[in-house]
């Protein structure tokens, strides 16, 4: 596999799959540009190289074909504001028309095609659809970590049409290393931290880690179905009743391979789910009836702030609480800020997940941990012990 910095460029039209699934207001302003920044070194590195590039991307979920709602075209004025140069649209993302805009493009040109989601074949990893794709460049990139775990055909299965002309992305690289990093030669005490609304969503992710790390913080929603399990009282918070058995499981786990397992001791309470609720610190395993956890309490900040400070490595994926909620998000907040302190002092800090990376971004954080994965679903993966087959199939190429 050839590293990025060593192919050449020049006269080349690259063919980047890039990860720009980002949100858009009603007005189809990008509301969160964190992908597509990520994106601008490997983009900006062909141009400067005296390439073409032809970006390629997802949006959103469309169910029946195209739909202007999850047209890439809403990206256009933000990226020629980015790229600080003109780029041109293609309206689909293979056919005659898109390889001929393809076949012309320039040195320094820029070619963004319509959303690859609005033909089935994408998500189905068709051969045919992929060779389509491939017609348009010259060498491929992959660059989007977001989109690594699936085994669509512009993720993986177009590999097989660039033979010695495969490559990862400068954002690739970052997020595998990064990775690997942590999972295969973490340096010790490591710390997980998994927050987050449901065990289900992480069951194979505690398990996979529990033979990995030195402390499993457990907090967020997560927490009270261990409560529960462990015979405490949690009034109506959030619990996966039938995950009881899981959760007995990982308590055990961790005590048979020394690993320290946390759970919180303390919970902000709150009589409804409402910023404006009623709230009160109790016990976490407590709650009254009518009465739900929606954040850890002071006691449970305090110890695992220990934990986090004495930590070389750490792993961070799901909030502590409600922290979209002011008055429950001291929990999530003040986690975060131990692990940019825990980072100063100088551990190795990853955080990924939608809500994590958002609450780092929310207390202007992420220059402050080293670093913040672009992945969620990717990241989960990975950490399972799983294979990412957009990752594989250049590894293999």
């Amino acid at each position: 596999m050839k590293n990025i910095d060593q192919f050449n460029f020049k006269n080349k039209r690259a063919l980047i799959r890039v990860d720009f699934n980002v949100p858009l207001d009603d007005d189809f302003n990008i509301t969160d540009d964190t992908r597509i920044l990520a994106a601008l070194p490997t983009i900006n590195k062909i141009l400067t190289s005296g390439g073409s590039v032809i970006l390629m991307s997802h949006l959103g979920r469309p169910k029946e074909g195209p739909d202007d709602k999850y047209s890439l075209r809403h990206l256009v004025p933000y990226l020629e504001k980015v790229l600080k140069r003109p780029v041109q649209f293609a309206t689909d993302c293979i056919g005659k028309e898109t390889e001929e805009m393809a076949s012309k493009l320039q040195p320094g040109d820029v070619l963004l095609l319509e959303n690859l989601r609005f033909h089935k074949e994408e998500t189905k990893g068709d051969e045919t659809f992929a060779k389509k794709l491939a017609l348009l460049g010259d060498v491929y990139i992959n660059d989007a970590f977001g989109s690594a775990h699936r085994a669509h055909a512009s993720t993986a299965v177009i590999v097989k049409y660039f033979p010695g002309a495969a490559l990862f992305g400068y954002l690739m690289q970052d997020e595998v290393s990064s990775l690997e990093k942590v999972m295969k030669n973490p340096q010790r005490p490591f710390t997980a931290i998994l927050g987050g609304a449901k065990v289900s969503d992480k069951i194979e992710v505690i398990n996979n880690l529990l033979d990995k790390v030195d402390n499993l913080i457990i907090g967020g929603g997560m927490m009270f179905t261990f409560i529960k399990a462990m015979g405490g009282k949690i009034g109506s918070s959030l619990v996966e009743d039938d995950l009881i058995p899981t959760a007995l499981d990982a308590i055990e786990k961790a005590k048979q391979k020394g690993v320290k397992l946390l759970i919180p001791t303390d919970t902000i309470i709150a009589d409804a789910f409402d910023n404006a609720a009623t709230k009160r610190t109790i016990k976490a395993d407590m709650i009254p009836e009518k009465w739900m956890g929606l954040d850890i309490g002071p006691e449970t900040i305090e110890a695992f702030t220990a934990i986090i400070l004495a930590s070389k490595t750490i792993l961070w994926n799901g909030p502590m609480g409600v922290f979209e909620f002011e008055n429950f998000a001291k929990g999530t907040e003040c986690i975060a800020k131990a692990i940019a302190k825990a980072t100063a002092s100088g551990a190795y800090s990853l955080v990924g997940g939608g809500d994590s990376v958002a609450a780092i971004n929310k207390y202007h954080l992420s220059n402050k941990v080293s670093y913040v994965s672009t992945g969620g679903g990717a990241m989960l993966e990975y950490i399972e012990g799983k294979d990412l087959p957009g990752v594989t199939a250049i590894l293999e190429s």
